[in-house]
């Protein structure tokens, strides 16, 4: 074949690609709603505009203060919730503190409302809102007891869901992460299990719980995959999201996974399903959808919603940015391609040696295009007891502050 011809054929055929992947493109654009992970049509989003949201960051600082009973709430971090059939909504906190708080000043004469260092701290707690969104009681804590020694419980994200299948009684199923004692870097734990917690309703009971995915028998404890930091339904599932705890290993990020489970079923570890970067799998062999370890990733905790047919993630920025800023990705199924990251904000945070971390989205406190965002405040101290002095000197360092976000497409 002349040189010539080859050259138009071979171009030929580069443009007929060309046009093919295009059509691909434009068929992918209109494929209906069942044939998306999901469905919807999915369009990118950032983060348009973001404010201050006094009424629940108030909400928490009057309950924390309210020195009416010995054994209640004064403070903790991992802030997630849970809308209940009542109208009622749960609160749950992993590290807590209870006991009483004194008004200021402090003991070195700091204008700050103030608590004993001895004031009791507890792995995980619970506490109940109102439907008129008033803080009323916490549960006897810890909720989730300890499951052996030198091993905790932190419980994360939490759906109500019938007791079966086929039943007509609903309970709450709160995901919870074990973890187990260890040495730096391991200094918040070492990751251990994956567990689903059964509570009765109305009367909020611990009825059991059951391990869902057990990862002690991964050597590399960098490796271990948590779920739970956020759950959201879609179209017949509920997908998990999880990390890995990256970070630790001194990674500058963490790598998101993701599970996903039939509506209905969290508590049955049989019925979990998790991507493993081509298909979904029964084999607990999650591979990640998000992050490169370096520019892109995740912080230990993170959070998804979704808005129309667009995944949005919320989470704590790469990097030294990441004690202070916000950032956000996006992506058309739960399980990617993820796109950003996107427009960062960073919220107010308290003066002091102080980082936010934590990021979690509250659907039942949302309304239309507003999305309510909590984040945890916590002192930087690699010595947990200069840190509990630091938590207890002012105690309004140690409770979740909260933001409103508006979403927007790029350019409008």
């Amino acid at each position: 074949m002349p040189d010539d011809a080859r050259a138009r054929r071979q171009n030929g055929t580069g443009l007929g690609i060309l046009l093919a992947l295009v059509c691909a493109a434009v068929l992918l654009t209109a494929l209906p709603d069942h044939d998306r992970e999901g469905g919807g049509a999915c369009t990118a989003r950032t983060v348009r505009s973001w404010t201050a949201n006094a009424k629940f960051t108030g909400e928490f600082a009057r309950y924390g203060d309210d020195a009416g009973r010995t054994d209640d709430w004064t403070g903790g971090d991992g802030t997630h919730s849970v809308r209940l059939p009542d109208g009622r909504v749960l609160w749950l906190f992993s590290d807590t503190y209870l006991g009483l708080v004194h008004g200021p000043p402090n003991p070195v004469g700091e204008s700050y409302a103030w608590r004993d260092t001895s004031a009791p701290l507890v792995r995980n707690s619970a506490v109940v809102m109102s439907r008129d969104g008033r803080l009323r009681t916490t549960l006897p804590a810890p909720v989730f007891p300890d499951p052996g020694p030198q091993q905790w419980r932190w419980p994360v994200a939490a759906r109500v869901e019938p007791r079966s299948p086929d039943s007509s009684e609903n309970v709450v199923r709160v995901l919870l992460w074990t973890r187990t004692t260890g040495q730096a870097p391991w200094i918040y734990g070492v990751p251990t299990s994956t567990e689903v917690a059964t509570l009765s309703l109305p009367d909020l009971r611990l009825e059991g719980i059951t391990t869902v995915l057990d990862q002690r028998s991964v050597p590399d404890a960098s490796q271990r995959v948590l779920f739970g930091t956020s759950t959201l339904d879609a179209g017949d599932w509920t997908y998990v999201f999880g990390g890995d705890d990256g970070q630790a290993a001194s990674r500058p990020a963490s790598k998101a996974y993701v599970a996903r489970v039939p509506r209905g079923r969290l508590a049955e570890p049989g019925a979990w399903e998790y991507w493993d970067g081509s298909g979904w799998t029964v084999r607990a062999r999650p591979a990640p959808v998000l992050g490169d370890g370096q520019r892109t990733g995740v912080g230990s905790a993170f959070t998804v919603v979704r808005d129309g047919g667009t995944y949005v993630l919320f989470t704590m920025a790469t990097g030294t940015a990441g004690l202070t800023t916000i950032t956000s990705y996006w992506a058309c199924s739960p399980t990617g391609p993820w796109h950003g990251p996107t427009r960062s904000f960073s919220p107010s945070l308290p003066r002091g040696d102080v980082a936010a971390y934590n990021p979690q989205a509250h659907p039942e406190l949302s309304d239309g295009d507003r999305i309510v965002l909590s984040y945890d405040v916590n002192w930087l101290d690699a010595t947990g007891a200069a840190a509990q002095a630091n938590l207890s000197r002012n105690v309004s360092l140690y409770r979740p502050r909260f933001v409103t976000l508006r979403l927007r497409e790029p350019g409008s």
